[in-house]
Formats: C-alpha cells, structure tokens, sequence
C-alpha cells in the first residue's frame, strides 16, 4: 500500500519546527504535523503571514521570526526557541528562493545559497543540540529535482556570486548543496553515536509560490506546462518530506521524492539523485567551507580523520558504507 499522509503516527508530546511554514508545501506539512498532536513552530520570515497560517492549521502552534537571508536572524529564531524550549523532536528544513528579486543576502551570499542553504546550515547547528540526545528526532532537508541542474564548483566565489539571482544552475547548486549537507549530516551524527538521523526530501512539482520569483524568459513557457500537466497540489507535495520526519521505518541517510511520472509526482518512494550529490569529498569541502561562511562550528559533531575515506555510497540513498 502507498504512503499517504494517514500513515502519519500520532506525533503528541513532540515538537516540530518546519521553516517557511506560512504557505504552501510548509504549511500543509505544519499542518499534518499539528493535526497529530504535535507542537509545531512556524519559522516565517512574516510573522503576519505567520499567524494566519496558524490560525489556519489550529492545534498547537507558535510563530517564529527567520529570515533566512540573514544570518543575525537566524541567531535570533535559534535564540528564542532554544530560550522556550528545551528539546525539538523534528526540524524540518522547508523553506527556499527560485529566482528572488534581489542578488545577494544580507551577508553578502548569493541568494539562492544563502537562502536555501547557508541559512539552513546555520539554523541547524544553532538548534543540534536540543536533538542530539532525543529518541527518534529527525532533521529532514528539502530538495528538488533541479539538483542535478547545479553544475560548477561549491566554493567562495560561488557563494558570493552576483549572477545568480536569475540562473536555474545557482538555484541547482544550492539544491545540490541542500543534498550534500544532508547526506554529511548524517555521516556525522552516525560516527558521533547521536540519536538524530538526518534525511532529504524533495517534492517533485507543484505549483506554490517558489514559482512566482522572476525566472528566466526561456524557462517560463517550460515551467508553466510542467506545472500543468505533472504538478502535484502542496499536499501531495508534503508527503515525501512528512514521510521522511515521521516513518521510523526510513533509515537515516535517505532520500525521498514522489514515485510517479519522472519524481514530479505521486506517493513518497525512496529518489534518485546525481552522482555530484553522492560525492563524499564534496560533502566534507562543503561542509567546511559552511562553517567558514556562516562562523556557525558544530564542534561536537567533528568527522574524525581516520573515518576517511568514508566508504562505498548507496547508489539510491548517498548513505555511505
């Protein structure tokens, strides 16, 4: 029988927090979460839009204040939850920019970097902590299916960038880097014995308002026949990634997408990604250079040497052997 969103265990006494939970796929996984039982927080650049999703979703919910592009104001959001509470079952890396209208983050990073991973990168490490010593708690990172479109090399000219803003290889990479992080994440946490397991998910297509950025003139046409004929509703689109935070049954290190028509669309099944996504020496570059961009250090998480090289790659998953 395929997963579905009824498959979702009862989720009372945990805590979750879903970034870019004001609208589309992460309000409708904030919103499956709250309905089992779960405490979730709404990380939102608008607090506005914040609290209207939560009136929406109803259950137990707060809003938090993240901006994304800026890395005081991820210090912040990790500050007010760390102050509020004292564990997170479930962390779920959601939000993201196509094609924004401006060039650079706060920090100066390329946007779609900055955003879609550095951003992440920070807010995790400021929150590990509150996991690591939690049974059964889950980071899950959102990907996409232009992944394999992020061509070129994950470095500091790149994350600097300034002809990004508009270009579906800067919008690829910071996908790719979202894989990458994901699948070092786990590495690390398995070697340090944590009770956190790091996964990805990506949502195949669906029409929410990532798409209303302003793509290129090319991509336009493209985008709009995909969104119509393969596109999923943000719903459907939440199930990988719901799937991937609440199934014990997924190993850590995996990585899920929609089972239909290409990965655009269908019930969550294990995804397939490229081959630079399972690049273990990729991974460490990135991870290393995240620490340097963002002064965020997780310390206790450190890959030791002697676990290099770290092993034979699932072809499916990227878990390392």
């Amino acid at each position: 029988m395929a997963w579905s969103q009824a498959h979702v265990p009862d989720q009372t006494g945990r805590t979750a927090l879903v970034t870019g939970a004001s609208g589309g796929i992460g309000l409708e996984t904030a919103r499956v979460l709250a309905a089992r039982g779960a405490h979730v927080l709404l990380a939102c650049r608008s607090v506005g839009r914040g609290r209207a999703a939560a009136a929406r979703i109803g259950g137990s919910t707060e809003v938090v204040r993240l901006d994304l592009a800026s890395l005081d104001s991820v210090r912040e959001a990790a500050g007010r939850v760390r102050s509020r509470h004292g564990h997170l079952d479930l962390l779920i890396n959601n939000a993201g920019v196509m094609f924004p209208s401006y060039r650079h983050t706060e920090d100066g990073f390329e946007a779609h970097f900055g955003v879609n991973h550095l951003g992440h990168f920070a807010l995790t490490g400021l929150l590990l902590d509150l996991m690591t010593a939690v049974p059964g708690s889950r980071i899950v990172t959102v990907a996409s299916l232009a992944h394999r479109a992020g061509t070129g090399s994950l470095d500091e000219d790149g994350a600097r960038s300034s002809t990004g803003r508009r270009s579906l290889t800067a919008y690829g990479r910071s996908k790719l880097a979202n894989l990458l992080f994901a699948r070092e994440l786990h590495h690390r946490l398995a070697t340090s014995g944590a009770a956190t397991a790091s996964l990805a998910a990506h949502p195949g297509l669906s029409p929410t308002g990532l798409w209303q950025g302003d793509a290129p003139r090319f991509l336009r046409p493209v985008a709009a026949a995909g969104l119509r004929w393969l596109a999923q509703p943000p719903d459907r689109a939440a199930g990988p990634a719901l799937h991937a935070a609440t199934d014990p049954h997924v190993p850590g290190g995996a990585y899920l997408g929609p089972s239909q028509l290409f990965e655009s669309r269908g019930a969550p099944a294990p995804a397939r990604s490229s081959r630079a996504s399972r690049d273990v020496a990729a991974q460490d570059r990135l991870w290393r250079l995240s620490e340097g961009l963002t002064g965020v250090r997780y310390t206790f998480l450190s890959a030791p040497a002697e676990a290099e090289p770290y092993g034979a790659v699932c072809p499916v998953t990227g878990a390392r052997g």
